[in-house]
């Protein structure tokens, strides 16, 4: 294991005095105050902006060094995993050092992910910013539980965060890439070293950088343990079954997995082992565009409940607020991205450790605007590793500002840009534990019936409930499926619950069946050639090819 960056920034860190060791959360706050990185809010939270290329992600900067022991190990023919040489990297460390060395304070805080012990990763971050390590303290959690267990535990990841510093272009001309606004290279970068177990950020104020950092790096290590990362949100029942969903934005995945009648083991990354099910992370990192206090009572109040700001664990981050301190969440001047991070022991309805056992059933979430997908249908083996491997939805107007009309969206495994493996080395290991474990999936449409987006209308959120209940609840095991000619999937013919079944089937629900049956075949060959030009080169087998829709 190649530690020699790491021993090299500890000996800079332990010959200066103005390092400020994981230091309590309470200093922390007051810090962030004062040196200007936070406001505080009436309610207690600490509230930030960034400026406007720190917004989101940066895709195109983040980058992975590609070398020899990664080379047939990484999928580079994604968009998402852009290469980088390792003399790249060793100039960017060089630069990080540098700018440490320049700061009056530094701050370091040793933190771990995930919940399972003996797979959990030790954290160390290095960053200027005190908002920055106490973002990290919500969302890694306290190793003192892990006891040197973990497979992990003598490979610590490092990550140096320096937000508001920028690269020097000409140093990095042809190394990174060039600005098209600017004609200059890029002045930010969020680069990762899988060997030597270091990320560096800097030039990205956006706190989720440093999140889907740590979850790009863990989604590589665990797959090479038979460990299958998934970005999805898990809770458990009264008699312990745990229910996974996968979703992307504006599939209902945070309003499905807030059930009263479970707890809540995470909301956002997950892995599942042959221990069973367990979250990464310590806390949460909830949109609020657009939250609504009624129908998302448990994140608004973990966002905004009153507190000494000593005390209070919450960051909001790129939110509209007002001079007399109220917020407008409707209001998405600044970004649609809006976030607030805050520790799990906020909520309420939580499992206290969260871990679980394997998971009885998978809920893979899609927002069809088509208005042809059924809203619940069964999966087999292959072909859930076929949706898994898709992670299909719909993009409606007002999820994004360049969205005018409904567009397919794929996402591979409903977390593309953190899924740096060859993509059979996920699928497969889906497979294997759905056969293992006797999990089953079900497809859950939560889009729209009676026609597309714009004629149609959104499945009732209610009756999804009820679908959703059946599956979690075994009620549709032993029901008669018939399958669909056109998507392959197999449609309950009845289900526990609902008073009118034809919802099930949407053919019968639309008024043209000719125009249902040409929408169909038409997202149909859509599935069939993102499956060919995306994967034509990836080790899928012919099985999970022949499942595909449009095939």
């Amino acid at each position: 294991m190649d530690f020699e960056m790491h021993n090299k920034l500890e000996q800079e860190l332990t010959r200066q005095d103005k390092v400020l060791s994981n230091i309590e959360r309470a200093r922390l706050n007051v810090l962030s105050l004062e040196d200007n990185e936070a406001w505080g809010a009436p309610c207690g939270a600490l509230v930030t902006w960034h400026r406007s290329d720190s917004t989101g992600r940066s895709p195109k900067d983040t980058v992975i060094v590609r070398r020899q022991s990664n080379d047939s190990k990484v999928d580079w023919n994604s968009d998402y995993n852009i290469p980088i040489e390792p003399s790249t990297f060793d100039l960017l460390f060089d630069d990080a050092l540098q700018l440490i060395n320049k700061k009056s304070k530094v701050y370091r805080t040793d933190r771990w992910v995930g919940a399972d012990s003996s797979w959990a990763l030790p954290i160390t971050t290095i960053t200027d910013k005190a908002l920055y390590a106490a973002f990290t303290m919500n969302m890694f959690r306290e190793g003192v539980m892990y006891n040197g267990n973990s497979i992990f535990a003598r490979k610590p990841f490092y990550i140096i965060v320096l937000p508001d510093d920028k690269l020097e272009s000409k140093k990095y001309k042809s190394r990174l890439r060039k600005n098209p606004e600017t004609g200059e290279t890029s002045k930010m970068a969020v680069a990762m070293d899988f060997k030597r177990r270091m990320g560096i950020i800097i030039g990205s104020a956006y706190l989720g950088s440093v999140k889907k950092l740590i979850f790009t790096i863990y989604n590589y290590y665990l797959p090479h343990h038979s460990i299958l990362p998934l970005h999805c949100s898990a809770n458990e029942g009264k008699n312990g079954d745990t229910v996974l969903l996968l979703g992307l934005s504006g599939t209902g995945k945070t309003t499905l997995s807030a059930d009263p009648e479970r707890k809540l083991l995470g909301d956002d990354e997950h892995g599942w082992s042959d221990n069973g099910i367990a979250n990464f992370e310590n806390g949460c990192y909830a949109k609020l565009i657009d939250l609504d206090p009624e129908k998302e009572p448990e994140i608004y109040k973990a966002t905004f409940h009153q507190d000494d700001v000593k005390q209070q664990n919450t960051i909001i981050e790129n939110a509209m607020m007002y001079p007399d301190g109220t917020f407008d969440l409707t209001d998405d001047r600044l970004t649609p991205n809006s976030r607030a991070s805050y520790p799990l022991s906020s909520l309420e309805n939580v499992k206290t450790e969260p871990v679980g056992d394997h998971p009885k059933t998978i809920l893979f979430l899609t927002a069809d605007a088509n208005g042809v997908i059924p809203p619940i249908a069964r999966l087999d083996q292959n072909q859930a590793m076929l949706w898994f491997l898709l992670g299909y939805t719909s993009k409606v107007p007002g999820t994004e500002t360049e969205i005018q009309h409904p567009k397919t969206t794929f996402s591979r495994f409903f977390g593309a840009p953190f899924m740096p493996c060859n993509p059979s080395q996920y699928t497969t290991l889906l497979g294997r534990k759905m056969k293992k474990y006797g999990t089953d999936i079900y497809l859950i449409n939560t889009g729209w019936t009676n026609g597309p987006y714009g004629t149609g209308h959104r499945i009732d959120i209610n009756k999804t409930r009820v679908m959703v209940n059946a599956a979690i609840n075994g009620l549709l095991k032993d029901v008669e499926y018939e399958q669909d000619p056109i998507f392959k999937v197999y449609i309950p013919k009845s289900c526990p619950g609902l008073e009118d079944n034809r919802i099930l089937f949407p053919k019968k629900n639309w008024h043209d069946k000719t125009e249902f049956m040409n929408r169909a075949k038409k997202l149909a060959s859509e599935f069939a050639e993102h499956l060919e030009n995306d994967y034509k080169e990836s080790k899928i087998t012919e099985k999970v090819r022949a499942v595909c829709p449009g095939i």
